[in-house]
């Protein structure tokens, strides 16, 4: 026996509930509208799982939030009625109250439905023929804000609809067995009227008569009952495919949020089983509809409901084309990049000629004028190489996809720029379109899809800056937006979710940033250097984010933030996800937790001077008998290839146990490098080994006694190749910029030359790719002078 959701079992009795226990119940916050209309995503969600006073749960609660505005928007959106989609918008604005404390919604959703089934198990002894209450499972097996495929195919709504339109099937059936029958009672009466008059005094002609009448009276029922059945499919019809719609458009907006490492289920096998079966189902009721207008003549209610049905079938057809596999975001010309189309209804395809796709790429004007229905852009802002190709079937998968394998953006158009705007912030998108005859269909559909928005380049070095602006779009756009707007400014806290989630992604790790990582970060996207601020509230601009350098230094948040995720993820994933990288901590916070440490207490921390570094911070003894925090010089990619971290961290002698009190042989040992055997052509081998001097201070460097407070103090570290060499023979350096020292280099070479850039590929080099050119010559040259 099916199990009946709650809100179907809670339906029938609200009408028992009087008025003030109504408004207790559904609160102004949370109308009974919201209840109705998302009752099935709404008993999805695990609120049980919810620890309200747990902050850190905070993000999953924004992201119910968020799916709930974006649900409720589209529902409107679809809703028929102009009264009730404009009381839905009203509704879905005004959710927003639970913004700031999104928790709150989780007490509200959690509260409602704890009541509805305990009116429920109080119904059951009022109301007899009531189906009996079945408890929602809230254990570890419920979701948890992530909607779940399982019960997202539609698989009940179908099942109804396929049972409704078997009724109708019976019902015609019903009514062509009494048609016959009324026909054959009529011709025998007839044939006996021919021979008698009718007599009323003869029994089998009255009865016959009043056979006939009865016949006739149950056709008309039956009739009746056909045609409401046939409203009752359509409404169904209606409900279930707007629920497929809904559920494609979240498919693509988890597809968009994926980028920044929300989790994104890309199976989009149920969603097409959906719609076939949407698509069977619309068959059958516009042949059930046109038997219906031959067996009791054109009305105007069956053209009504035939309209409607061709309005349903169009629009199936046009969203079940979805980019599966998006092309990359950040495209560079002269470059082969891929992207996979795919058509849920491939399978009901018209065989014969050859379904092509054709892509083109679109400027952010152009995307916002694709509402318009067939309207294609006819300015061509960009030269697109092997920009068609066929729909396939592939029968083990299934699918029926059009795969562009080896596309590239020749030339790209650009749009007049204002102000201070750069090229990597112009967003553009791939738009594919083709006609489909559908079997069963007279006449093709035009039907068109949208990529998520590319930023085109021209040269490497602009790649850092076109991901600031792809990022950006992708945590914190709207559903449902005008292409391509984004907000200019955000919270931190959704800044925090965002980097958060993009740096477990990159680093492909489990572990994520904490809460004093996320509070220096802050620190520095807004300049401040108190540690005890709260920055949640606070609101960081695009331009903090990838436009203005940071102060003091010739990079931006951005620029530096991904330096640490390639230089983590390239080097140290390992090391991260253990825990043994304290990570982004600012030299306060750093202060306090390392003063009252005994000397050779050491952490790791990103360099917050220079992009893609690690530095080892310890506590070091002075002249006097003090303390000091010292900075070993950062490591960089270039430094742990050459020699990993593990083995830099047993070599210096100065730190002996990493914070808080760990002993560094125990925790670092196994990424210790075993020595190699002698080599069989008689070579002795070596190894590389880190020495640092922690007598090499700046020359404003000065010891302080034991009582004093510590201070931050720079920190030299040589290079040496095995332990026999004789430190004394390299020259002193002069010190860099505090507070480190200068890596000392053991032997002589020639210089390193940076290479030439290679130059974009065409026959001109334009002013953008010139640019390009100049920007990684000045960062490689910086590179060699520093």
């Amino acid at each position: 026996m099916h199990t009946m959701a709650l809100w179907a079992q809670m339906t029938p009795q609200l009408q028992y509930l009087p008025t003030q226990t109504l408004n207790e119940l559904y609160p102004d916050t949370f109308p009974l509208d919201v209840r109705h209309y998302l009752a099935s995503w709404i008993e999805e969600q695990g609120w049980e799982n919810f620890d309200v006073n747990n902050m850190e749960q905070e993000p999953q609660a924004r992201r119910l939030l968020d799916q709930m505005v974006h649900l409720l928007q589209e529902v409107a959106q679809h809703n028929p009625n102009v009264v009730e989609r404009v009381k839905l918008q009203h509704i879905s604005r005004n959710l927003s109250v639970f913004q700031p404390q999104p928790m709150q919604l989780v007490r509200t959703v959690r509260d409602i439905l704890r009541k509805e089934r305990h009116l429920l198990a109080q119904a059951q002894g009022m109301h007899p023929n009531f189906p009996p209450f079945q408890q929602i499972p809230q254990g570890p097996a419920a979701t948890n804000g992530t909607p779940q495929p399982a019960r997202e195919d539609g698989k009940t709504d179908v099942d109804n609809l396929v049972l409704k339109v078997l009724e109708i099937q019976n019902c015609r059936q019903t009514l062509h067995q009494l048609q016959e029958d009324l026909n054959w009672e009529k011709q025998e009466m007839e044939s006996v009227q021919g021979q008698n008059e009718l007599d009323p005094q003869h029994s089998d002609q009255v009865k016959r008569q009043t056979r006939i009448q009865q016949i006739e009276y149950n056709y008309s029922v039956c009739a009746k009952k056909r045609m409401q059945l046939l409203h009752e499919a359509l409404c169904a019809l209606e409900q279930c495919q707007s629920c497929l719609i809904l559920r494609i458009k979240s498919w693509r907006w988890e597809q968009h949020r994926a980028t920044i490492g929300v989790h994104f289920d890309d199976n989009l096998g149920p969603l097409q089983t959906w719609c076939e079966q949407l698509l069977g189902v619309n068959g059958n009721l516009r042949q059930e509809l046109m038997l219906a207008t031959r067996d009791h003549g054109v009305a105007e209610q069956f053209h009504t409901l035939l309209e409607s049905l061709a309005h349903l079938l169009q629009t199936l057809i046009q969203n079940s084309l979805v980019v599966d596999k998006q092309p990359p975001q950040v495209i560079k010309t002269q470059s082969k990049f891929s992207t996979t189309v795919r058509y849920l209804l491939g399978e009901k395809m018209a065989p014969g000629k050859p379904v092509l796709l054709k892509a083109q790429i679109i400027t952010e004007a152009q995307a916002r004028n694709l509402g318009q229905q067939g309207v294609v852009p006819n300015e061509n802002v960009g030269e697109l190489i092997n920009s068609t190709a066929i729909l396939e079937h592939n029968t083990s998968s299934k699918s029926t996809c059009a795969t562009f394998r080896n596309m590239s953006i020749r030339k790209i158009k650009r749009a007049d720029r204002k102000g201070s705007e750069s090229v990597t912030e112009e967003k553009f998108a791939l738009l594919f379109t083709t006609e489909i005859t559908i079997t069963g269909c007279e006449s093709p559909y035009s039907i068109q899809a949208i990529s998520l928005p590319v930023v085109v380049i021209v040269h490497g070095s602009q790649e850092i800056n076109a991901m600031a602006t792809i990022i950006w779009d992708c945590a914190f756009s709207e559903p449902n937006r005008i292409p391509f707007i984004v907000p200019e400014r955000v919270p931190w806290k959704q800044m925090c979710e965002a980097l958060s989630s993009k740096f477990m992604s990159e680093v492909q790790t489990q572990r994520c940033l904490d809460r004093y990582n996320l509070h220096f970060l802050a620190q520095k996207i807004f300049d401040q250097p108190d540690i005890a601020e709260d920055f949640s509230n606070m609101l960081v601009s695009w331009a903090q984010f990838n436009k203005e350098v940071l102060p003091g230094r010739n990079f931006t948040f951005w620029q530096w933030f991904e330096g640490v995720m390639d230089l983590t993820k390239k080097c140290l994933r390992d090391y991260w996800s253990e825990g043994l990288i304290f990570g982004f901590i600012g030299k306060q916070h750093l202060h306090v937790i390392l003063q009252n440490k005994p000397s050779g207490t050491f952490l790791l921390r990103f360099s917050d001077s220079e992009i893609g570094g690690i530095t080892i911070a310890y506590v070091g003894p002075t002249d006097n008998g003090g303390r000091k925090i010292q900075n070993i010089q950062p490591f960089t990619k270039k430094d742990l290839d050459s020699a990993g971290l593990g083995d830099r961290i047993r070599d210096i002698n100065c730190i002996t146990h990493v914070y808080p009190d760990l002993p560094k042989n125990d925790v670092f040992k196994k990424f210790f490098t075993v020595l190699s055997p002698p080599n069989p052509d008689g070579y002795l081998p070596f190894k590389l080994t880190t020495v640092v001097n922690p007598g090499d201070q700046c020359s404003s460097t000065t010891s302080i006694p034991p009582d004093t407070p510590m201070d931050i103090y720079g920190q030299s570290m040589n290079t040496v190749f095995g332990s026999n060499m004789n430190q004394g023979m390299f020259p002193s350096l002069p010190p860099s910029t505090p507070p480190y020292m200068p890596e000392q280099i053991p032997v002589q070479g020639p210089l390193y030359q940076s290479p030439m850039p290679p130059a974009p590929s065409s026959e001109e080099i334009d002013m953008e790719a010139l640019e390009g050119i100049l920007s990684s010559i000045c960062q490689n040259t910086n590179k060699d002078l520093n």
